[in-house]
Order: C-alpha cells, then sequence, then structure tokens
C-alpha cells in the first residue's frame, strides 16, 4: 500500500495517539485496503526566511507595593469631596468657664471702669510721685503680706523657705524702716521676695481650682483663689488687730496695692487689649500661671504654657523679628544648597572592574512554532 505508507510518511503527527487519538474505523479505510487511491502530497518545508517572529508576552509591571483586594470603586459608593472641610468641637462655655457670660460682662465692666478711673490714677501715680518714693510703697505692701508667705511654707512643710521668708520680714521691718527699704534683697544678704498664700497651700494639698472667675475690679481669679486671697488680706486684722482692722489702714492698702500692680502690669495690659479676644487670653495665662504655681510647689513638671503667651510676654515686635530673621536664614540655606552641585564626588558609585551575571535577571524568549 503505498499511497497509505506515502501518507505516514508526510504527516506523522496527524497519526500519533496522543494528538490524534485511536485511528477511526470506518468504510474509507476499509475500502483503501481493497482498492488503493492515489494521494497527490507536497512536502513543503519552512524556510529560515520565512519563519514567523515568537510570541513575545507583553506584562504590565510596577514599583510600587501591590494592593490586596484593590478593584473598581463601587457605584454606591460617594465620591469624596477633597475640598470639604470638616470641623468638629463643642458649643458652649469652656469647662474651666461655666459663668463665661457673667465673667465676660464683668470683664467690659472692668475694663470700662479702668479707662475711665483706675488707668488715670495709675498714671498719675507713676508720673507724679518719684520713683524711689513709689518703689518704697510697693515695698511696704510686700513686706504687710511676709507674715501670710511664712505661715503659708510652713503650712506645705517648706521649712528653708519659711525660716528665710521669717529673717527677711525681720530685717526689712527694722533696717528697712518697716519695709520701705528691701534690705534683705541686697547682694550682701541676698534673700529674695517669695510670694505665697492660702491659695497655694490649698492647690499643693490637691484642692481644684474651681470654676473661673472675673470679680469687677479684682479681676481674674477662681474660686479657690478667692477664698484664699480673703484669708491672706484678713490674716493681720484677725491675728494682730490694731491698726490693721481699721479702715484708715485698709483703704490706703487697697488703693495703693492696686495703683502699684496696675502700673507693673501696665505693658502686659496694653499687650492683652491688642490681642483678637482680651478676655479669652487673660483667662487662659491666668490659669496657666496658677497651674504652674501649683505644680512648682508640689515639684511636679508644669504644664504647657498657651501659645498667646509668648505674644504677650515678648510683643508682636519681637515675634515679628524672630520670624523674618528664621525666614531669611531659611532662604539663605535653600540658596547656598542650590549651588551645591547635586551629586558629590564622594557620593559618585564606585566603578566596579569585572561585572557578574546573575542568572535571575536573565529573561529568556522561547519562539513559538505554528
Amino acid at each position: 500500500m503505498p499511497s497509505a505508507s506515502l501518507m505516514m510518511m508526510a504527516n506523522p503527527l496527524l497519526m500519533g495517539p496522543l494528538l490524534a487519538g485511536p485511528a477511526p474505523v470506518n468504510a474509507a479505510f476499509e475500502v483503501s485496503a481493497v482498492a488503493p487511491v492515489e494521494v497527490a502530497t507536497r512536502l513543503e518545508t519552512a524556510r529560515p526566511w520565512e519563519r514567523q517572529a515568537p510570541d513575545i508576552l507583553a506584562l504590565d509591571w510596577s514599583l510600587m507595593p501591590a494592593q490586596e483586594n484593590e478593584g473598581p470603586p463601587g457605584e454606591d459608593e460617594p465620591e469624596e469631596d477633597e475640598t470639604e472641610i470638616v470641623v468638629e468641637g463643642k458649643v458652649g462655655p469652656v469647662d474651666r468657664d461655666p459663668m463665661v457670660a457673667v465673667n465676660e460682662a464683668s470683664f467690659r465692666i472692668t475694663q470700662q471702669v479702668d479707662a475711665v478711673f483706675v488707668e488715670p490714677l495709675a498714671d498719675g501715680y507713676r508720673s507724679g510721685l518719684p520713683g524711689p518714693l513709689r518703689d518704697g510703697l510697693g515695698n511696704v505692701v510686700r513686706n504687710l503680706r511676709e507674715p501670710a508667705n511664712f505661715l503659708n511654707f510652713l503650712l506645705q512643710g517648706k521649712i528653708g523657705k519659711a525660716a528665710e521668708t521669717l529673717v527677711r520680714f525681720s530685717i526689712n521691718s527694722t533696717l528697712g524702716l518697716g519695709g520701705l527699704i528691701d534690705i534683705a534683697e541686697k547682694p550682701g544678704i541676698g534673700l529674695p521676695y517669695r510670694p505665697n498664700g492660702f491659695g497655694n497651700t490649698l492647690g499643693f494639698y490637691g484642692v481644684g481650682g474651681g470654676p473661673y472667675l472675673y470679680v469687677p475690679v479684682a479681676g481674674a481669679t477662681n474660686v479657690r483663689d478667692l477664698i484664699g486671697n480673703t484669708l491672706d488680706q484678713a490674716l493681720l486684722p484677725f491675728v494682730v488687730g490694731k491698726p490693721f482692722d481699721t479702715p484708715e489702714y485698709g483703704i490706703p492698702l487697697f488703693v495703693v496695692t492696686n495703683l502699684d500692680s496696675r502700673v507693673a502690669l501696665d505693658e502686659e495690659i496694653e499687650r492683652l487689649n491688642d490681642t483678637v479676644d482680651p478676655y479669652g487670653a487673660r483667662r487662659d495665662i491666668y490659669l496657666y500661671r496658677r497651674a504652674r504655681d501649683i505644680a512648682l510647689l508640689k515639684g511636679e513638671e508644669p504644664p504647657e504654657p498657651p501659645a498667646i503667651l509668648r505674644e504677650i510676654e515678648l510683643g508682636l515686635d519681637v515675634i515679628e523679628a524672630e520670624a523674618d530673621a528664621e525666614y531669611e536664614a531659611q532662604l539663605d540655606e535653600e540658596s547656598a544648597s542650590e549651588d551645591e552641585p547635586t551629586v558629590q564626588p564622594s557620593d559618585a558609585p564606585p566603578i566596579a572592574g569585572e561585572t557578574t551575571l546573575d542568572a535571575g535577571q536573565l529573561a529568556i524568549t522561547v519562539p513559538s512554532t505554528r
């Protein structure tokens, strides 16, 4: 059967059992066995220049880490608006100032009284009295507070500071002409004035400040300090008696104390009034300073100061000058970095004499035959 043999030789792959399966048994093959049929077959050999180009699989890759469960956004998901700003907060008075409406009204009344009466009187007190006499009156007021300072240092268990306060009071009351001259703070003795009071003692033993209050004329305080200041002022009249319990003593002492304090705080008051919220700034600074005083008495870390305190203590002129200097320094640093070369000689990678090829870095493309 030359024809069948020729067919098998011409296309052996089609007759393979793995690709074509077992040979079918039908009438055509039976007829071919009896009457051979001439089949014209031509062998075609692929020429080298007619070979098809190998199939190359295009891969999409990225150096970014893959995101798990990433898919197209759902139709039900709302699109986020990048320009939307969400502000969360509580509406109402702050926790430390529950009586904010009353306190603000009292603050406005005090501001009006200060502008009409207290400030002109303080200016006359400062300009009308000679400096040494004005300082002397202030020393007398501080010396009269020393008994309260001494007692509260004792109550707080600070024996050393209590002893220094007692010595200071004795020196200034005798050699200092009733406290008119503060001799104890001179370099030869070196005993500084350390204010203290019952408000500090209450805070030292854990009594909270309570709600913030702004008392007309007296100014910023809280419930604890209001009680403490009352006890401080009642100490001498209650313990010593005359003349400290008479109006002739109490009224001049009250006037001199407030005028001396107003002159000392004149610059700070002006800066507070120039802020956006003078009432809030005064409240925050007062509460911070009282919390700092109590923390230092306990030997604890004081709280962080409010941002407004730096503006009040330094002034806007100093802060603006510091900001301008910082900005100019930043510009100088940026210009210096631009002048430097991008790649320094020391930063260049070393040139290797030999190059090793990793087999894992090879990409082998296998041509596919059709």
